[in-house]
């Protein structure tokens, strides 16, 4: 696998898990972890940081560093 398709494949999963988090704070979804609440501003949190790793990786992608 060269660096580019390695950064293209990290991105695309960074995005849809990104994604995922969007869809649970505007659908509202509940999600709970061993019997633990997970609260909504952790989705928020782990939202920005999916997007900026994507951003990321989708940069290095089409530059091909």
């Amino acid at each position: 696998m060269t660096r580019k398709s390695y950064f293209l494949v990290t991105a695309i999963v960074f995005s849809v898990v990104g994604l995922l988090h969007l869809l649970r704070i505007v659908v509202g979804w509940e999600a709970v972890v061993g019997g633990w609440s997970i609260p909504m501003w952790l989705s928020w949190v782990a939202m920005i940081v999916t997007a900026v790793l994507a951003y990321h990786g989708f940069t290095h992608g089409w530059r091909g560093r």
